[in-house]
């Protein structure tokens, strides 16, 4: 065994076993069950083992370095389809995003029996424009085929320089389908804002970052000087949203309820365990609401969706909604690394996870073909677009709502 590979050794046991190495000779008694220290150290000699094999062996010379950052994807990203490591270029990207912000197509995937799957294309974005549809299995980019438990390399390869070209295969159905699209950055105003009628607005709400409350907020103020006082009923459209920041989807809860749990989560660390609650002050002193979804609108939306349907200050109009349920924390490392690491599962203030589940709408209207207009300035069609068309038939039968959930 070479002298580098017995220092990793050496490594590997210290954090497998909690440096600590107490038991003598670290072997395993005949007729005895192995202990858990005996184990590590069983676990911890197998890996040095592969890595000397595959160093030696491999049809190619391989880098120390290279193959021990590929150890420990392979062990994060093993945990599920969201948690992964970051190295420091990745890490760097991921922060950009959160400001809504960055260069690619415009698209959020996700693994989904096996598939690779499109949750949502952005609205106007790339991939919108080229007509890709959430649902569509990604099963090629640029020729290469995609795996599903290698999530974060089919994004890798979706992203790029601005300008240049990229062609996404998709599976629809049994369709194959090509999209070619070029990559761009992805500077994205996250809200949408329009008069419906006299003393209704309509919001949209694309993804969740960092400046969407201040957006939004934004927004209903605008919509009630054009209207020349407060409204009296909001569309909140979350369509097609594939979620983003957590703390911008309370934010935007907060908006619109005067008190109790907006989420709460649940997870083995202190830190993963947390409950958000509502402020008093409703931008909309009561009016009536309603919030479209569909199964494009996953993660931070449907906290959103949950909070106001169950503390009763929005109906809830469309379809079933993603059912993403779980919370990432992207935890800093040294040299500008990061894990994104899946710490919590979040339940809604009644008490629900909706992961694999997804917020059940209180009117289900099933999606009506290129509804909503992908581009996020598009015209609405308020007799075409018949989860709208239902949204507008509601808020005028609804009187003015008061949060009352417990």
């Amino acid at each position: 065994m070479s002298l580098k590979v017995r220092a990793v050794l050496v490594v590997v046991i210290g954090v497998v076993m909690g440096l600590s190495l107490s038991f003598a000779g670290g072997l395993i008694q005949a007729g005895s069950a192995p202990t858990k220290e005996e184990m590590a150290w069983e676990q911890a000699r197998l890996f040095a083992e592969v890595l000397e094999r595959v160093k030696r062996d491999y049809v190619e010379p391989l880098d120390d370095a290279e193959l021990l950052e590929s150890a420990i994807r392979g062990m994060v990203s093993d945990l599920d389809a969201h948690s992964q490591y970051l190295d420091a270029g990745e890490y760097r990207d991921i922060r950009i995003s959160t400001t809504g912000s960055y260069t690619g197509i415009g698209i959020e995937v996700d693994e989904v029996d096996g598939n690779v799957t499109v949750v949502t294309p952005i609205a106007g974005s790339p991939a919108a424009r080229s007509g890709l549809r959430a649902g569509d299995r990604i099963i090629q980019v640029d020729g290469v085929s995609v795996e599903a438990d290698n999530l974060q390399e089919t994004i890798g390869r979706l992203r790029g320089y601005a300008g240049s070209k990229v062609t996404v295969t998709v599976l629809r159905g049994e369709e194959v389908i090509d999209h070619t699209m070029r990559r761009q950055i992805i500077r994205m105003a996250s809200v949408h804002k329009e008069i419906l009628a006299p003393a209704y607005g309509y919001i949209r709400v694309s993804q969740f970052s960092e400046n969407t409350a201040r957006e939004l907020g934004r927004a209903v103020d605008d919509l009630q000087e054009a209207n020349g006082g407060m409204l009296e009923g909001l569309v909140l459209d979350l369509r097609n949203n594939p979620g983003g920041v957590l703390d911008s989807a309370v934010d935007v809860s907060d908006l619109f309820l005067d008190s109790g749990v907006i989420v709460s989560a649940d997870g083995r660390s202190l830190d993963s365990r947390f409950t958000r609650s509502a402020h008093r002050g409703d931008i909309l002193d009561g009016a009536a609401m309603v919030v479209i979804v569909n199964g494009g609108s996953a993660s931070a939306s449907e906290i959103v969706a949950g909070a106001l349907q169950d503390h009763n200050r929005a109906l809830v109009v469309g379809t079933e909604t993603f059912g993403k349920g779980l919370v990432q924390t992207v935890v800093p490392l040294s040299k500008g690394r990061a894990i994104k690491l899946t710490t919590s599962r979040y339940f809604t203030p009644s008490g629900d996870s909706i992961q694999d589940v997804g917020i059940t709408p209180d009117v289900y209207v099933d999606d009506t073909p290129g509804f909503p207009d992908l581009s996020l300035t598009g015209m609405l069609d308020r007799e075409s677009d018949m989860q709208l068309a239902e949204a507008i038939e509601h808020l005028d039968a609804r009187p003015v709502m008061h949060s009352d959930a417990r």
